[in-house]
């Protein structure tokens, strides 16, 4: 790994000065980052501070996503850091994490679109893609200039998925044909480029497709009706005869165990997003309290709010610690399936109880968006679920502790 990094430069240049630490940070882990990756973060801090915090309610409310936000993401240069092809700065598992976190803190839904682009559809192509199809589809991604999704959880498989993929793909000389049905796919009504996979006809393997915009058969429609990610714009996607070139198989994905490659690295980020929508939470609390009046003194002055202080930033300090141990294990490549499951089920666990007692010691305030806390706390149950439920996590860790898997 290197740490010589020229950053682009972005409209927020001149917000980034002092890089200060998070008072949700209780043992300091930031101080792991060097100055120049600090820098970096500073810039990222500053571009959420004052493009996405004072829309985020907003967009939320009417369930929109802020394309107009896609190009200052762009500028920022924080895709792909970690693959050595594609950037002069390369970063370590460490940095991403803490990036993913400081997104996460502003905004959960921003930072779903974030990894479900520079996470789920970049890495299936890093990982899964031939040299050819990197160089292909990656560069754009880099900027933003195309924008990813990740097909695989379908309408009536989501834990079974691996056993119970329903979508098939078919040969037919030059052309792959894909039918079926996605669904909870993010950016799925806006993508440019979907990662879908499909069972083959043939063969039974699980394969992986990237569909381009405007491919004829291919439909997304928005989900509507949700209490969680508002802004994230899953969709419904249906599949009809789709005939894609065979060019756009990916070549080194052939089984679900390729899919599983991308998901162990990905659930490590949806960890750490859980812990940064903590600190989002805790630090909305934590403000609320010293400033709110009852009974003649502050919230803050009283035990029992104390207590679920205390409490809040219990959680999230061995949060991050499971995250911070988890990303030095991905960068010595020493990291287990069972590790990154162990992380993400703990991580959401104890990010449901901090966003609980976050709304709580903000009494009925706590469910109005204007106060900050009642949009982390209903968007905590969509992050606690996706990327394999706490069910799913902890039979993959009671299979490694055992032995035995007790999947269905």
């Amino acid at each position: 790994m290197t740490d010589t990094i020229t950053t682009p430069t972005s409209g927020s240049e001149g917000s980034t000065a002092a890089f200060a630490p998070h008072v949700s940070d209780a043992f300091g882990y930031e101080k792991l980052l060097d100055d120049q990756q600090r820098e970096i973060i500073a810039r990222v801090r500053a571009f959420l501070q004052e493009q996405v915090a004072p829309i985020a309610d907003d967009a939320w409310e009417r369930a929109e996503f802020p394309h107009h936000l896609i190009p200052g993401f762009g500028s920022l240069g924080i895709v792909g850091l970690t693959y050595p092809e594609f950037t002069d700065r390369v970063q370590s598992r460490l940095f991403s994490g803490f990036l993913n976190l400081e997104i996460a803190r502003v905004d959960p839904s921003i930072n779903t679109f974030f990894g479900v682009h520079s996470g789920l559809a970049l890495s299936s192509i890093y990982l899964c893609g031939s040299p050819e199809q990197r160089e292909r589809w990656i560069p754009s991604m880099l900027d933003f200039s195309a924008v990813g999704a990740f097909g695989l959880t379908e309408p009536d498989h989501g834990s079974d998925v691996a056993g119970g993929l329903a979508t098939t793909a078919r040969r037919e000389g030059d052309t792959w044909v894909l039918n079926g049905a996605k669904r909870w796919i993010g950016n799925g009504t806006f993508a440019d480029l979907v990662v879908i996979w499909a069972r083959d006809e043939e063969t039974d393997k699980v394969l992986g497709f990237v569909v381009e915009k405007g491919t004829p058969g291919f439909s997304a429609t928005a989900i509507t009706g949700k209490i969680a990610l508002r802004t994230v714009q899953n969709a419904d996607i249906v599949l009809d005869d789709v005939r894609i070139p065979a060019a756009n198989k990916l070549e080194n994905a052939n089984s679900f165990r390729d899919t599983a490659r991308v998901l162990k690295v990905t659930r490590g980020g949806v960890a750490w997003g859980s812990v940064g929508l903590q600190m989002g939470a805790y630090e909305k609390a934590r403000e609320y309290v010293l400033q709110r009046q009852q009974f003649g003194r502050p919230l803050a002055k009283f035990q029992l709010v104390q207590e679920h202080l205390a409490t809040m930033l219990a959680n999230i300090t061995t949060s991050l610690g499971l995250v911070v141990r988890l990303a030095q294990l991905q960068d010595a490549g020493e990291d287990t399936d069972d590790q990154a499951a162990l992380a993400k089920s703990t991580a959401t666990l104890a990010m449901r109880d901090t966003v609980a007692r976050a709304r709580e010691v903000m009494g009925g305030n706590g469910i109005v968006l204007e106060h900050g806390v009642a949009r982390f706390f209903a968007d905590a149950e969509a992050i606690y679920s996706y990327e394999g439920t706490k069910e799913v996590n902890q039979l993959i860790v009671g299979r490694a502790i055992t032995g035995m898997g007790a999947f269905v």
